[in-house]
């Protein structure tokens, strides 16, 4: 089934000029390019791309929370007495300035199966845990550990679209109808 899906390289992946890899990886793969726009995200528009709902955020204060088990940190040194959605409010928020620090390059990829596939060659969104050959894996290695010290997002160069209601929405709202 062809589908399309947004992917967001991030103002890390811009900044070391790894754009034309990227693409190059997603062309390899069989997957076209069918827009493209180098741009400077804006606060709003970050604000919109991240859902606000209890569920998306409890999800990612949960996954945060789990990283700090896993490396033996006490979230409540970080984040004081906080649930999991509060976690991901403050997450939510380091998103916010991490993806306007600088420009972005936002594309729709278009392929079978594009959703799962861009997500496979993207790698986990850990790049110290990713699959060596995958985007993450291969250009990046930071980790939640430096993350969570420094109060801010995992840089993992690139965002990829979750599921294909979630590419409809973020093609419409990067791109327009």
């Amino acid at each position: 089934m062809t589908q399309e899906t947004l992917v967001v390289i991030k103002p890390d992946g811009v900044a070391r000029g790894l754009t034309g890899q990227i693409i190059n990886q997603f062309q390899e793969a069989g997957l076209e390019l069918t827009r493209l726009e180098l741009r400077r995200a804006t606060a709003d528009l970050i604000e919109r791309h991240y859902p606000e709902d209890e569920a998306w955020l409890s999800s990612v204060g949960g996954k945060t929370l789990a990283d700090y088990e896993r490396l033996g940190l006490d979230p409540a040194d970080y984040f004081g007495d906080a649930t999991p959605a509060m976690i991901g409010r403050t997450i939510k928020g380091w998103l916010v300035d991490y993806l306007t620090q600088g420009p972005v390059v936002a594309m729709v990829l278009r392929g079978n199966d594009a959703v799962t596939k861009v997500r496979a060659l993207c790698g986990n969104t850990v790049p110290v845990m990713a699959d060596p050959g995958t985007i993450r894996g291969r250009f990046s290695s930071d980790s939640a550990a430096a993350a969570n010290t420094e109060k801010r997002p995992i840089h993992n160069l690139v965002h990829a679209s979750g599921t294909p209601d979630e590419a409809d929405y973020e093609i419409s709202l990067w791109f327009g109808e």
